[in-house]
């Protein structure tokens, strides 16, 4: 007897099963042609983890992401931003006149935290970047952004950066 096993009870209604053992079958009766033996990889696939707690081990990583301050302008730093949307508006005003110009830019934007049972909910986020086309700069009615497929609202945007434009200064002040 193994040493920790139960004994089996005497009126067990499958001692008899029990006591017989595994079943053994030749290469080719007909039970191993129904059922042919499965591979290690079929096997390990079967009865590979499962994640029992869906969700689980995203909210785990959520929290350990590091959230920060909102970044604030100084003066200089948002007059100069809002000269640049400025601009983009003016070169951006219409879908005809955003495909005309052709303006690729690249924005840093703050995002926040959008966790609410991170401590940093309300306070913190962090800082993104997105880069495209940009399709529209509607400062004054929805005060939103659209570069790319993302629409950004105004107030997160921190910087605007183009390749092939200088947008501190009116396109009409230096002809191009």
């Amino acid at each position: 007897m193994i040493p920790g096993a139960m004994t089996m009870p005497a009126d067990f209604k499958y001692r008899s099963t029990a006591l017989r053992g595994m079943p053994r079958h030749n290469r080719f009766d007909d039970f191993s042609v129904k059922h042919p033996p499965m591979s290690p990889a079929r096997w390990a696939k079967i009865f590979a983890p499962f994640d029992a707690l869906k969700g689980f081990d995203e909210a785990i990583a959520a929290k350990a992401v590091v959230y920060t301050k909102k970044p604030e302008l100084s003066e200089e730093d948002a007059a100069l931003l809002n000269r640049q949307l400025a601009n983009l508006h003016n070169l951006t005003w219409n879908r005809r006149m955003a495909r005309a110009n052709n303006v690729q830019a690249g924005v840093n934007y703050f995002v926040p935290c959008g966790d609410s049972e991170h401590f940093e909910f309300g306070s913190g986020g962090s800082v993104k970047t997105v880069s495209g086309i940009v399709w529209y700069v509607d400062a004054e009615v929805t005060g939103t952004m659209q570069i790319g497929t993302t629409v950004l609202s105004i107030a997160d945007i921190l910087s605007v950066k183009t390749e092939n434009r200088d947008l501190s200064r009116a396109e009409w002040e230096y002809g191009a």
